[in-house]
């Protein structure tokens, strides 16, 4: 059970109402095997006989269907899905019996969660309509809190576009401050993930692969689509490398490893106005729940 965020826009709630809500998700092992979306997916399929018919149902694509599938029989150790074989009555897509145990016990635990939901809303004295309206930022930041992540810059935003491609597509992600982070993700990761204009996501970027510009107009001309200005912030300086943090507007906090010699040759100190340049290809989007 994880706690999410819910925008006011998706719920008709102001900005400053506060809920209690949260999300469920199944494990194998250290393994996320699926949530209420991989679940419907199952059931649709158990519903349909079909992974066409299951997939347009969940909103998903047909080879995202089978990607989802695939995990989930590869997670579970045994299959939960089987492709029936064609015969007098045609071919077909079935659920295993541990499937259907699957999709019953997923039912009750949700049962018991909006149960748990409908008293920790009570108990804190959140009850009432706008306790099942709105979520406030104070349980997005809980959610954030619990990310584990090798990647050193955690850029927390809402998707502002998605330009779709044939293989890829560019999610522009609004950072709190208004600059943009765009991110080269492939058409099943947008549709895995929940992308959608408006949604909250995360841009995991390393801080080796960020590119350190002193001032803020000398980066206008590089082919890297990411160019975030800000200020240097601190500069902790090792043997041979430094990791530099520039303070972009909104209070969000972006690193950079560069080599002691161009702190020196950049003239990196405190308070001294920089650009952190980097690759949309070296974006990584995550999402909550």
């Amino acid at each position: 059970m994880n706690p999410s965020s819910q925008s006011s826009s998706d719920t008709g709630a102001s900005a400053h109402d506060l809920g209690v809500g949260g999300s469920v998700w199944l494990q194998s092992g250290q393994q996320m095997l699926g949530g209420a979306t991989r679940i419907a997916l199952l059931a649709a399929i158990g519903e349909t006989g079909s992974i066409t018919g299951a997939a347009k149902a969940v909103g998903m694509s047909y080879k995202g269907a089978w990607d989802a599938i695939d995990a989930m029989n590869n997670l579970a150790g045994v299959p939960l899905v089987e492709r029936a074989a064609g015969g007098k009555g045609g071919g077909g897509t079935t659920l295993t019996p541990r499937a259907l145990r699957l999709i019953d016990t997923w039912r009750a635990i949700e049962r018991e969660h909006r149960r748990f939901l409908e008293r920790a809303a009570a108990a804190s004295g959140l009850g009432g309509a706008d306790s099942t309206q709105a979520f406030d930022s104070d349980w997005a930041l809980l959610s954030r809190f619990s990310l584990r992540t090798s990647a050193r810059n955690q850029l927390y935003g809402t998707v502002a576009a998605i330009e779709y491609g044939e293989v890829n597509d560019e999610v522009s992600m609004t950072l709190p401050g208004g600059q943009t982070v765009v991110a080269v993700v492939t058409r099943e990761s947008t549709e895995a993930l929940g992308l959608a204009v408006g949604a909250a996501a995360v841009a995991l970027v390393k801080a080796s692969s960020v590119v350190l510009v002193a001032g803020e107009e000398a980066a206008t001309r590089l082919s890297a689509r990411n160019r975030l200005a800000g200020a240097v912030g601190h500069v902790r300086r090792g043997a041979v490398n430094a990791e530099v943090t520039l303070d972009l507007p909104g209070g969000t906090v972006i690193a950079a490893v560069v080599t002691d010699a161009s702190v020196d040759a950049l003239g990196l100190v405190a308070g001294v106005a920089a650009t952190a340049v980097f690759k949309a290809s070296s974006v990584i989007l995550g999402v909550s729940g």
